[in-house]
């Protein structure tokens, strides 16, 4: 299956781009899937090898809370809480995040070919695709699956503490939930799932790729298309448009160094695309094989001086804003408002940290052996 990711600046047009780019891989004879949080239906998309998809993020927060009520009715009435009733519920922030993450895992469990996904803005995008990771970091956190072996002890280990350990359903709940996360990670860290920016050439599209850019090497996502929408043409005879014709060719000169052949341009319309014809002629083209993926992140053999180097992929990173922190067998790394905390393999988990530089886009860390976790040779 093939999963692209469409985000970008707030107001670039990503849902056009996302609905445009479902209709071309149906029109080559993909069965294509189309997710979006937007009233994409307002586009008018139709085609017969494609679905779309909207979210109900009020509809699946009402279920689980009152799953969740239901589940933990014992305990709600020895504290003489109230019920709520589903009539009263409304969806709190998160909720569409969470729905979301459901549809990607739903996705990755259907028979389509390829899916496109509609993400909110960059920022908010990378939010919800590091979600499953952090989420099932803070469950092995706090319930330990390891812990739930010992369940057939916990009566007796509550009776001797004297305070009561947590109930059954709670692991099972525990585990149910990184489950699902799973399935919603593996579908983001598949080979197969790429990202796509929209942007609309000029200063604030530049500098929201750039940041992008920054915040999707972080996470170990791969960028297999960058599109610049809205392209004026540049033979109007009309002055009014010419220094923003001349802004956005500035920016396109910039892009197409740095971006080489997975610049897509789309021209402006000169309205606002609706209905299957509208999204056909803006030219999306159809979703390729994705690139090969690459490993992150990846550590050099000892070097001479006895020391390990971890590369971490940076592009358009600040050396000012770069933070790196160390916590036990953990590395929290910092870029910008960007945040990862990565498990470290286990022959780093025997060093120390050494030093850390920025070049070249690429943060390289320095891990010096630690000769009290190393076997000593003779």
């Amino acid at each position: 299956m093939r999963t692209l990711l469409v985000t970008g600046p707030g107001g670039s047009g990503r849902t056009t781009v996302a609905a445009a780019t479902a209709l071309s891989a149906a029109r080559e004879g993909h069965r294509a899937l189309l997710i979006s949080a937007d009233r994409v239906e307002a586009l008018g998309v139709e085609h017969a090898n494609l679905t779309v998809r909207g979210l109900s993020p009020g509809d699946e927060f009402r279920d689980d809370l009152m799953a969740l009520q239901k589940r933990a009715g014992s305990a709600l009435d020895l504290l003489g809480a109230g019920r709520l009733e589903a009539e009263e519920l409304t969806p709190l922030p998160g909720s569409d995040e969470l729905a979301l993450l459901r549809a990607l895992r739903d996705a990755g469990q259907g028979a389509y070919d390829t899916v496109v996904v509609d993400l909110p803005p960059v920022r908010r995008a990378l939010a919800v695709l590091a979600l499953p990771e952090q989420l099932r970091r803070y469950l092995r956190r706090l319930l330990p699956p390891e812990r739930q072996a010992a369940r057939a002890l916990r009566p007796m280990l509550g009776r001797m503490a004297g305070v009561p350990m947590p109930a059954a359903w709670l692991y099972e709940t525990a585990a149910r939930w990184d489950t699902e996360l799973a399935a919603a990670q593996a579908v983001i860290e598949d080979p197969g799932t790429t990202v796509r920016l929209v942007a609309e050439p000029g200063p604030a599209g530049a500098d929201a790729l750039r940041g992008a850019a920054t915040g999707l090497a972080l996470q170990g996502l791969r960028t297999d298309c960058v599109t610049a929408n809205r392209v004026l043409p540049d033979d109007t005879a009309d002055t009014w448009f010419a220094a923003l014709i001349a802004q956005q060719g500035k920016t396109l000169t910039e892009w197409e160094e740095t971006y080489g052949e997975s610049l897509v341009l789309l021209r402006h319309l000169g309205r606002d695309p609706r209905g299957t014809d509208d999204l056909a002629d803006l030219g999306v083209p159809a979703p390729a094989a994705a690139p090969a993926p690459v490993k992150w992140p990846v550590f050099d053999a000892l070097a001479e001086d006895g020391v390990l180097v971890w590369h971490i992929p940076l592009p358009g990173a600040v050396r000012e804003e770069l933070g790196l922190i160390r916590r036990g067998d953990e590395l929290v790394v910092s870029a910008g408002p960007f945040r990862r905390i990565v498990t470290l393999p286990s022959a780093l988990r025997r060093c120390t940290v050494a030093g850390a530089g920025l070049r070249e886009g690429e943060l390289r860390v320095r891990f010096a052996p630690d000769p009290d976790l190393w076997p000593q040779t003779r």
